[in-house]
């Protein structure tokens, strides 16, 4: 899909790109910020201010920021993950100048009201209380603080009860003015319309932003230590959690890792760890393995939930298929099928013109420039049966990652 980027005198970057077709824009404005730059005691503060950019700004209140699109039928929503903000908005794309406008102004006027902000807190504290009643997401969160312990990927995005109880409103203030860099925002878009009508609104609402450089050199991740870790908890299943570090975005080993995990334990009913643990010894509902990529790290995980007593049975299984992958060589056509479904499924995340849109933002973010459905096509079909084995002789040895395992206190 082709796309047109710009770079406006105060270094925010314009990416857009023109569909035919549709009545819809999706614009979203995306900062290379996350909470893995929190500093000690501030865990927790960049989730936080992306809900506060919703309760008041400059010229609005709470109420009028919601209202301002969904009174048109549009949407507006945010993100935080360990490396990234975003802002997004979904509209008829005749109001695509009210989106731009409204995108702007929370991002860069929000002005943290201090009532706000208490009625915040209480919304947060609620939201890390629902996460730790749900197994699934408190073992995920708890498997990065032992992958990455000691650094701040391995810190919930939510933060602690305890910081989160300590923000006030300048607290915010002083983490976007160590924070925020012009260079490192984009505004990503799509629609019907071209990027010179786009332009009309970006003059208006961005290039009016003062450039602001900060110096960053982000915490280098160091010293992994494999940990086993098990506690009772009020579940009626076993969860069990394994992961360890693997591949950066920019790893050469990126794209085959992905096919690696993609036969695993990936999308597919046919996975190897589905085909195992559920279709073959009926001892999991679902068995997934995911493998997540940071500026500077990668984390590789995977996670299933079992009666108790098929805790055992289940991790010799696990390590069963390590040990196939790691010692058998793929036959032609097992690549061929794995390849065939990563490019399926890509093809068919880019059919979704907000994912897509995203997805555009990001990749500026990470590497200044989009890279063709076509050219991802040509990487993956570069991938050999080689690379599967020897990466699975480097990645897949569970004595070597992390294992935690929540277990029924009955």
């Amino acid at each position: 899909m082709d796309y047109e980027l710009i770079e406006l005198p105060n270094k925010i970057r314009i990416v857009h790109k023109q569909v035919p077709h549709t009545k819809v824009s999706h614009c979203a404005i995306m900062l290379d910020i996350g909470s893995r730059d929190e500093k000690e005691g501030q865990q927790g503060i960049a989730h936080f201010w992306e809900h506060m950019a919703f309760k008041g700004t400059k010229k609005r209140k709470a109420y009028h920021i919601i209202n301002r699109l969904e009174s048109l039928g549009g949407e507006l929503n945010a993100y935080t993950t360990k490396e990234k903000i975003c802002f997004y908005a979904t509209i008829l794309d005749k109001h695509l100048d009210k989106s731009v406008e409204l995108l702007s102004d929370i991002t860069f006027n929000s002005i943290f009201p201090e009532t706000q902000v208490e009625k915040e807190r209480q919304v947060i504290l609620e939201e890390m209380s629902m996460y730790l009643d749900d197994p699934e997401d408190a073992i995920q969160d708890q498997l990065d603080s032992l992958v990455f312990k000691g650094h701040t990927l391995g810190d919930n995005i939510l933060g602690t009860k305890e910081s989160v109880r300590r923000f006030q409103s300048q607290d915010f203030h002083s983490f976007l003015d160590e924070n925020m860099d012009t260079s490192r925002i984009v505004l990503s878009s799509m629609g019907s319309y071209s990027m010179a009508d786009l332009l009309k609104s970006v003059t208006k609402y961005l290039e009016p932003v003062p450039e602001v450089t900060r110096e960053r050199t982000r915490v280098v991740v160091n010293g992994y230590n494999a940990q086993q870790l098990s506690e009772k908890r009020d579940i009626t299943q076993a969860h069990i959690a394994l992961g360890s570090r693997a591949f950066d975005i920019h790893s050469k080993n990126r794209v085959p890792f992905f096919v690696l995990n993609n036969i695993l334990g990936g999308q597919s009913m046919t996975s190897k760890l589905n085909l195992s643990l559920r279709e073959k010894y009926g001892l999991v509902y679902h068995a997934e393995s995911n493998f997540m990529t940071f500026s500077d790290t990668g984390l590789f995980s995977l996670f299933y939930a079992t009666e108790p007593r098929k805790v055992k049975k289940s991790l010799d299984i696990v390590k069963r298929e390590f040990d196939r992958l790691k010692n058998e060589t793929l036959g032609v056509r097992q690549l061929q099928v794995a390849k065939d479904q990563i490019k399926g499924q890509l093809a068919i995340s880019e059919e979704n013109n907000q994912h897509y849109m995203l997805m555009m933002a990001k990749s500026i973010l990470n590497f200044n420039k989009i890279e063709s459905l076509e050219s991802v096509f040509a990487k993956v079909d570069q991938v050999t049966a080689d690379q599967m084995r020897d990466l699975a002789q480097d990645m897949l040895n569970i004595e070597e990652m992390c294992e935690l395992i929540y277990i029924p206190n009955k």
